[in-house]
């Protein structure tokens, strides 16, 4: 992103009108140059970036702020969880159009996001697609040196511990969609709108960064499914894990849901889009985890226990029968 000068074209006036605004960072040059500065302050930086596309992760009629609050808030709850806190991002945006009717209330909850977790706009690029829209975030955090929560770390006897409720984004979609869940709870309007909210504009859990550093041995963010994420943290830390579904949390809609026969617990535990921090944690570690989350206004729950194993974690239900899993996660192939 380069901020205009004599000669400026219709990509630079775009750029100074609705993004010039929120690169409050020194290091970022007001966006007048090709590159920025971010200063490690003897820290570790961290990096992260994960896009989002028109039709596969929003819907075309969301609303602008939305699709960039959610653009910028799962980069930053892989950075929960991985014990590091923000220092700012880099844009890639690619639109059909300048629609000033889109770009004005996208820009304007990009910056009230930018405010409110400390992570301010470096820099970017803008480019025209006949395409779907996609936006693209690189965000960068700060961590202690050598202190970042790896996937790796996980051990047996660890507590498999999760943020928040599970599933709720991925009925949000079904409800957005027309589908089982909407017609289920066609009568609460309030539930509806908090599951579409869970979908549109996750909640990464950032107030918990020190409590992860300071507990974890090994954490991720819970992106394509609690499940399918699980087994990626086992498996990268070389271990398997039981699990308690009947101790999964879940919302009171959700619940609603289930009881309603409009979904099963196997969708929940596979459904993308839910962005809590899934992560291990040894015994003696949990309690202060705990009371740390409470202060910061986080449900946690102890789900299961990370076993030494070679094989795929297991969902056990409330007679301590094996759940079956058609599919483990959202999978983008």
């Amino acid at each position: 992103m380069t901020a205009p000068g004599s000669g400026a074209s219709g990509e630079d006036c775009l750029i100074a009108r609705y993004f010039r605004p929120l690169a409050v960072d020194p290091g970022a040059f007001e966006l007048g140059d090709d590159a920025a500065i971010l200063k490690a302050l003897g820290q570790d930086i961290v990096v992260t970036t994960d896009a989002i596309v028109e039709g596969v992760h929003f819907l075309s009629n969301d609303p602008p702020e939305t699709i960039a609050q959610k653009a910028l808030r799962v980069n930053l709850s892989d950075l929960a969880a991985k014990g590091a806190t923000p220092a700012g991002f880099v844009l890639t945006l690619a639109l059909r159009a300048a629609d000033e009717a889109w770009l004005e209330p996208f820009a304007r909850g990009l910056g009230a996001d930018s405010s409110r977790f400390g992570c301010p706009l470096l820099g970017g690029d803008t480019v025209s697609t006949p395409g779907p829209v996609m936006i693209s975030i690189t965000a960068f955090g700060r961590v202690v040196p050598d202190k970042m929560v790896r996937r790796s770390g996980a051990r047996p006897g660890d507590r498999v511990v999760v943020t928040g409720t599970i599933g709720d984004a991925a009925l949000g979609l079904d409800i957005l969609g027309g589908g089982r869940v909407a017609a289920a709870l066609a009568g609460d309007a309030a539930a509806r709108e908090m599951l579409v909210g869970r979908y549109r504009v996750p909640q990464p859990r950032n107030a918990l960064v020190q409590a992860v550093r300071d507990h974890a041995h090994a954490a991720m963010d819970v992106s394509d499914g609690l499940a399918g994420d699980l087994a990626k943290l086992c498996a990268a830390s070389g271990v398997s894990a039981v699990i308690d579904v009947p101790g999964i949390p879940l919302s009171a809609a959700a619940v609603a849901a289930l009881k309603a026969g409009a979904v099963g617990m196997e969708a929940l535990v596979s459904g993308g889009d839910d962005y809590e921090i899934l992560c291990a944690i040894p015994e003696d570690g949990f309690e202060p985890f705990a009371r740390a989350a409470d202060v910061a206004g986080v449900a946690v729950s102890s789900i299961g226990t990370v076993i030494a194993a070679a094989s795929a974690p297991k969902f056990l239900d409330a007679q301590g029968r094996d759940m079956p899993l058609p599919r483990l996660s959202y999978s983008h192939f």
